[in-house]
């Protein structure tokens, strides 16, 4: 059975960078051909795909996002890392992070059944 556990801070100041890891148990984050994403749900809003990076990995932003996200790996810890930063009020969410089983060929690639395994998710609230 694979885990992912989410773990960070729950509270940013504006301006700074959010960093979040999530610990993989119950499989390898290098194991062909899994893709291991970040995703966040604002208060009110919709699920939306931050990035991922992949069993090879190779990396992939959310246009949206791209210049502010960076997606790595520590293999020997079996973990991936989140990092946004210049992080404003808008960040505010929930963060998860998950395994999709192949990658995303449709418009919306924050739809749940795109993913097989989830995290319980962490709040983090961006305010001063």
């Amino acid at each position: 059975q694979v885990q992912l556990q989410e773990s960070g801070p729950g509270l940013v100041e504006p301006s700074q960078t959010l960093s979040l890891t999530c610990t993989v148990s119950g499989g390898s984050i290098t194991t062909n051909f899994y893709y291991w994403t970040w995703l966040r749900q604002p208060p009110g809003k919709g699920m939306e795909r931050i990035g991922y990076i992949d069993y090879s990995d190779n990396t992939y932003y959310s246009p949206a996002l791209t210049g502010r996200t960076t997606i790595s790996r520590d293999t020997s810890k079996n973990q991936f890392t989140l990092h946004l930063n210049s992080v404003t009020p808008e960040d505010t969410a929930v963060y998860y992070c998950a395994r999709a089983p192949a990658p995303c060929y449709i418009e919306d690639c924050a739809a749940r059944w795109l993913y097989d395994y989830w995290g319980q998710g962490t709040q983090v609230t961006v305010s001063s």
